[in-house]
């Protein structure tokens, strides 16, 4: 029998001694950590001098309930995806909404509406559509970065190409430009 150089030592053999002196030790540590806690987090700002109210009609505005110039039938209209950011410059956000009728089959396409506050009732109304539903477009993603609308397009490059798959995607970039959504292609976008 050949002797180990290394020699045994008590704690390679467990005992139960050894599972509840563990077991204490950890208790200890989960009491004790909920002790020294530190304070909940929050995404709100605590009120201070420096902190100031921000006026209603900067907060955004709901597209919900907006009365879309979509012809739906018995569905609704839905808003399918919405970005705010303020695109006029007036320090006001305003708020871009996608909005398409409720079908229950195939792929409907897409409206693409800015709104503002309206003056006399501070309600949204629409202002601007950048895409017409007639356009026969569905909307895959939209944003407003530096004061202009970004979106990401899908369409058909034919009338042949099936509903339900759209191949042809392009990027559209809208910009306030004397009194008016003026639209281009951002830098580096490329059509499939």
């Amino acid at each position: 029998m050949q002797q180990s150089a290394v020699p045994e030592l008590a704690h390679t053999h467990t005992r139960p001694i050894h599972w509840l002196a563990t077991a204490t030790a950890v208790a200890g540590v989960v009491a004790l950590s909920s002790v020294l806690q530190p304070n909940s987090a929050t995404a709100a700002q605590t009120a201070g001098p420096e902190a100031r109210k921000v006026p209603a009609a900067t907060t955004p505005l709901d597209p919900t309930g907006v009365d879309y110039p979509l012809q739906c039938g018995p569905v609704k209209a839905v808003v399918v995806k919405k970005a705010t950011g303020d695109l006029d410059g007036d320090g006001n956000p305003e708020t871009v909404a996608v909005v398409h009728c409720d079908s229950p089959m195939g792929t409907p396409p897409d409206g693409v509406y800015v709104l503002t506050r309206s003056a006399e009732t501070a309600a949204p109304r629409i202002v601007a559509t950048l895409v017409n539903p007639k356009d026969s477009i569905t909307v895959s993603d939209i944003a407003v970065r530096d004061g202009a609308v970004v979106g990401e397009l899908l369409g058909y490059s034919t009338d042949d190409v099936p509903r339900c798959c759209p191949d042809v995607k392009n990027s559209a970039k809208w910009q306030w430009k004397n009194g008016a959504f003026v639209r281009s292609t951002p830098a580096g976008a490329h059509s499939v």
